[in-house]
């Protein structure tokens, strides 16, 4: 039966996506996403006010990623007052208003900024992550396929595997499936996706097929103290006890203070 408790580590990893998809590099946000780009925009086409506006995200997103959230809202507000038309800044407003658990002012950020930038992706999937993070699973939807809607979007791999993580949370394993396999297929290295869909495998006793993603998770750097557990369970499943003596050594050797490495000590595979 698939567990309807999704991991807070691994959503904790997404939000890292969530950065990289805001932060503002060069001069992005100077135009609408949903807008043809018929040429490159160069230093030139940046008004000063703009320049110094993109100069505070920059700093705001530094702030953020550093978990320094009121620093970060404080340079934001800065930004807004030189620019009130940003989208970057209210986009990272929006995550910094999450991360802080005031919702009501994280929702506005976003819909500020779509007001500006109707069809953004960066901001369709955030907005849609919060909407699905508050059990508004069909309005999510929409705002993950507006962000993947879009040919320039740089960032499906993670849209596709936010929206499998949200289709999980609904209840939707099969769709939660395609889209993670969709996602792995944009990006072969991509953690939550490779996390998510080898434990949705273990729940339907798959274990054969989730043992690849786990090895190739887990032999990596981005592997953590549950895919390392998850892993344990699906080898100790397939009978292959000096792979459970591998893990278990890493598990041990990275993670000694964790409730997984308890778990495996009481030899609770089952859990």
């Amino acid at each position: 039966m698939m567990s309807s408790t999704l991991s807070l580590r691994w959503i904790s990893l997404a939000l890292l996506f969530w950065v990289s998809g805001c932060a503002p590099g060069g001069l992005s946000g100077a135009v609408s996403g949903s807008e043809p780009r018929v040429d490159l925009l160069t230093e030139s086409d940046e008004t000063v006010g703009r320049r110094r506006a993109r100069i505070r995200i920059e700093l705001a997103s530094a702030y953020f990623q550093q978990g320094q959230s009121l620093v970060a809202l404080d340079e934001i507000k800065q930004a807004l007052t030189i620019d009130p038309t940003y989208i970057d800044a209210y986009n990272l407003r929006g995550l910094v208003y999450w991360r802080l658990n005031n919702l009501p002012l994280a929702t506005d950020s976003f819909q500020r900024a779509l007001v500006l930038s109707p069809k953004d992706p960066d901001v369709a999937h955030n907005y849609g992550w919060l909407l699905c993070r508050q059990s508004r699973f069909e309005e999510s939807a929409r705002y993950f396929a507006m962000a993947l809607d879009d040919p320039g979007y740089g960032l499906a791999a993670k849209t596709w595997a936010v929206q499998g993580l949200c289709q999980l949370q609904a209840g939707r394993p099969q769709e939660a499936e395609a889209s993670l396999l969709r996602s792995l297929q944009l990006d072969p290295d991509g953690p939550l996706a490779a996390y998510q869909l080898a434990r949705l495998l273990f729940d339907r006793g798959d274990f054969l097929s989730a043992q690849p993603y786990l090895r190739k998770l887990n032999n990596g750097s981005l592997g953590n103290a549950e895919s390392l557990w998850l892993g344990i369970k699906v080898e100790q499943q397939l009978n292959n006890p000096s792979a459970v003596a591998v893990l278990a050594d890493q598990l041990r050797g990275r993670f000694s203070q964790s409730r997984e490495l308890n778990a495996y000590e009481r030899r609770a595979f089952h859990e």
